[in-house]
């Protein structure tokens, strides 16, 4: 009987340290805190919001609402991670988004397929994002001899997702739309692919024996990748169910 007060007793006050992260202003923890709300709202929000669009546009719906419920998931467990040890969930982050930004590029595929998108494009978008994944996990995981090798290669993986929105066969086609609503899609995800998506390469950089090593404290990186999420995991949704929304109104007046 003593050893389970005792056990409910230290459990009690592990909680009590954790939640103090929250209440003492931890600005890491809240980030981690607000991510998981808001990816569960999103989620909520685009699963409900398939029954208002044109069929064609039910399948980027889901995935908009796979992409932040996957990384609510996530959230909660990296949050409650961080809580307890007060260290970067580097495992945790890298499963979910080893899950979510292949399915950010399938949103590319699935934007521009009703304009002839083959899919072809969506496999060379999907092994791009898996070379920047993984190169990106061996790189902040095995030591820092190699660390600038592997981010070289995470980058070029990276590099062409760029290339493939601005100048491959994303771009070509969103040119050959004719579509005022697809076109401002893309000028958005542009914008998201180029500013919000550089946070990661940054992050990685300023780890030990990396390029941009002491710019920043390595414990904020945590902060700068939570923010980058949520906006660019949230964002994204919203580009497209804008463009659902658009597509779907002149499908009506047609």
């Amino acid at each position: 009987m003593s050893t389970l007060f005792l056990n409910a007793t230290s459990a009690m006050s592990a909680d009590a340290t954790a939640l103090s992260r929250i209440t003492n202003g931890d600005p890491i923890a809240i980030t981690f805190f607000i991510g998981y709300m808001a990816m569960l709202a999103s989620a909520v929000f685009f699963f409900f919001e398939r029954g208002s669009v044109d069929p064609k546009w039910k399948i980027s719906l889901l995935v908009s609402g796979l992409i932040t419920g996957i990384a609510a998931v996530h959230y909660y467990y990296m949050r409650d991670f961080y809580l307890a040890t007060g260290q970067s969930p580097t495992a945790f982050r890298y499963v979910d988004w080893t899950l979510t930004v292949p399915l950010m590029c399938v949103e590319f595929y699935l934007l521009t397929k009703p304009f002839g998108a083959k899919s072809s494009t969506l496999f060379k978008l999907i092994i791009g994002s898996l070379a920047m994944l993984i190169f990106g996990f061996i790189g902040e995981t095995s030591g820092i001899d190699n660390n600038i090798m592997w981010g070289v290669l995470s980058t070029l993986g990276y590099l062409y997702i760029v290339y493939e929105v601005f100048a491959g066969d994303i771009a070509r086609l969103t040119k050959e739309s004719n579509s005022p609503a697809l076109a401002n899609a893309m000028f958005l995800l542009k914008i998201f692919i180029t500013l919000g998506w550089s946070i990661y390469p940054i992050g990685y950089m300023v780890l030990p024996g990396n390029l941009l090593s002491g710019m920043f404290e390595v414990s904020s990186i945590d902060l700068f990748y939570n923010v980058a999420d949520a906006i660019n995991k949230i964002g994204f949704g919203l580009v497209i169910y804008s463009v659902a929304i658009a597509e779907t109104a002149k499908a009506k007046k047609a």
